[in-house]
């Protein structure tokens, strides 16, 4: 930079990396612009402006920021027990109209280990042990005193379980649902309910006459109307062809959530088009549900034309293993062009996200991490992450470890 340029700080260059847009071939030597907060350039011949600040990528890999599916990062805190565990609201078998976003802590040390493995967004989900179990949010990963200020969407879907986790809870306390037969009629008489909710509040408008409004019926209409996503829960192909039953009668948009036994219906998977967030895969088989997983599962949804995303699960594995994950998913047969999407692009699609996150392209969020080689490759490591063009993680060489934008710089840069 010349003497007398001046600096604009909302505008940022990333130079000279090996860049791996995910929705189009890779550019060697390439350029990625942001331009406050923005993707408005990605190529080789990207002219940079006076006074950018230029992030020297040469030798690197430079990618998306990835996208975490399914986890409960601020929502399950590590290391902090009951205090730090909002996961769940069990005491009702239908909490549609709880929010994951009223109880998500942004200092969780999950929201660090997250960006130290690339990630820069995700989905977080209340957890299984309801039939219903509420709201998920999408969020970034960095950037806030509070949640609120690194929502991307308040509301992206409704979580909801099959199988082993509702049976349990509820069956220990004597009380419906205590079966998969219960678990299903629960959500089948929530979404009877709901359609008849909507009619009524209809009607009610019609006529100019007050209606009271009833919070979990309202979700469940959002779902109905496609505003919101079915986030289901199911592990065994028993319970996924379940899910798909109940899809089937209400007609709502469905994504399956760990699909261990997916492959064995993959065909049906892909002919209706219902995405598989797939995972973690570093779990035991410390359940029935459990005792067919393989890695190799995710290939094979794959190859049957499913599109699929990688889960941790956070914090059942932690959520900076989201890539070596895909690492082993590769080594068992999925193309590492698959593995890469079902780490950005994917994901962000599922979610209706993906006009902000998941690739490298004019429009999108400037959020980019830097590799030192292949993320893909079990040695490479991430070196610089921006969230809309904003610098949130560096590694220090000199240190040998990561270090993340704290607090005081958060809220003054």
């Amino acid at each position: 930079m010349t003497s007398g340029t001046t600096v604009r700080p909302s505008v940022v260059a990333i130079t000279g990396g090996y860049v791996v847009p995910v929705v189009g071939p890779p550019v060697e030597g390439g350029t990625v612009l942001v331009e406050d907060g923005r993707i408005t350039a990605v190529g080789a011949d990207v002219v940079v402006p006076a006074g950018a600040r230029v992030v020297d990528a040469t030798g690197r890999w430079v990618l998306p920021g990835f996208v975490e599916a399914h986890g409960h990062v601020g929502l399950h805190e590590e290391g902090e027990g009951v205090a730090g565990n909002d996961t769940n609201e069990m005491t009702v078998p239908n909490a549609a109209a709880v929010r994951a976003i009223d109880a998500v802590n942004v200092e969780d040390e999950g929201f660090r280990d997250a960006l130290s493995g690339g990630i820069t967004s995700v989905v977080v989900k209340p957890g299984s042990g309801n039939p219903i179990g509420g709201q998920s949010v999408a969020m970034k990963t960095w950037g806030g005193r509070t949640v609120d200020e690194q929502v991307i969407a308040a509301s992206v879907s409704v979580k909801s379980a099959l199988g082993e986790n509702p049976k349990r809870v509820y069956g220990e306390r004597k009380q419906l649902p205590s079966t998969r037969l219960g678990t299903a009629l629960v959500i089948r008489e929530a979404f009877a309910k709901a359609r008849h909710y909507a009619a009524a509040r209809a009607a009610a408008a019609t006529k100019g006459e007050p209606f009271a409004p009833d919070l979990a019926l309202e979700t469940l209409v959002r779902v109905l109307d496609g505003e919101l996503v079915w986030d289901q829960h199911t592990h065994r192909h028993d319970d996924i062809a379940t899910a798909l039953r109940l899809a089937d009668e209400f007609g709502y948009r469905l994504v399956i959530n760990h699909g261990t036994e997916g492959h064995k219906l993959a065909d049906v998977l892909a002919e209706r088009d219902v995405p598989v967030i797939f995972g973690p895969m570093f779990t035991s088989r410390s359940k029935v549900e459990l005792r067919d997983r393989a890695i190799g599962n995710l290939a094979a949804l794959a190859a049957a034309g499913v599109r699929v995303a990688i889960t941790t699960d956070h914090p059942v594995v932690p959520i900076n293993f989201l890539v070596h994950q895909a690492t082993l998913a590769v080594k068992e047969g999925l193309p590492p062009q698959t593995a890469l999407e079902a780490l950005t692009v994917n994901p962000a699609s599922f979610f209706g996200l993906e006009g902000r996150v998941g690739a490298l392209e004019p429009g999108r969020d400037g959020d980019v991490v830097v590799w030192s080689a292949d993320p893909l490759d079990v040695h490479a490591r991430v070196e610089h992450v921006l969230i809309e063009g904003r610098t949130v993680y560096r590694w220090d060489a000199e240190a040998g470890v990561g270090r993340v934008v704290e607090r005081a710089e958060r809220f003054t840069a």
